[in-house]
């Protein structure tokens, strides 16, 4: 089951706002499309049952064939009140530098799963993430939508 958040009215230090980057609105719709449709392609191949990191490896690896650009295990610098601590979050994908995945084989997904996506989209100051869980049989394989 994928989930797709849009993230909105967030500050962070970190990037520009994505109308300075270029990125649309469109085109990062466009993008969790062809997301998508590649974790359903990988899901569909591999199916469940396996870790996080051959499923993230193999996502990459359709993106790519998709011709989208891709960084894996993204390192993300968290700061309190305006001080930088020295440590990082990861992000398991970054697509197009405009949509976080966070990839998942889990038996549930939980809120806990859901805070940590957002709390990547605010640090990013982006909008859109998808969390992608592929340890669901392929009936129950499917994207929701959540505003």
């Amino acid at each position: 089951m994928g989930v797709t958040f849009h993230h909105e009215g967030t500050k962070s230090t970190k990037s520009p706002p994505r109308a300075e980057r270029g990125v649309t609105k469109a085109n990062a719709l466009g993008l969790s499309h062809d997301i998508i449709g590649a974790a359903i392609e990988v899901h569909r191949v591999i199916g469940p049952g396996l870790l996080e990191s051959v499923y993230e490896l193999a996502l990459c690896r359709e993106l790519w064939l998709k011709g989208v650009g891709v960084e894996r295990q993204v390192s993300v610098p968290v700061s309190y009140k305006g001080k930088s601590l020295d440590c990082h979050v990861k992000l398991d994908l970054l697509i197009d530098k405009s949509v976080v995945v966070e990839v998942k084989a889990v038996d549930k997904l939980t809120s806990i799963h859901t805070a940590q996506l957002l709390t990547y989209l605010r640090l990013q100051n982006l909008w859109l993430g998808l969390l992608i869980n592929f340890n669901v049989n392929a009936s129950t394989f499917a994207a929701s939508s959540l505003t």
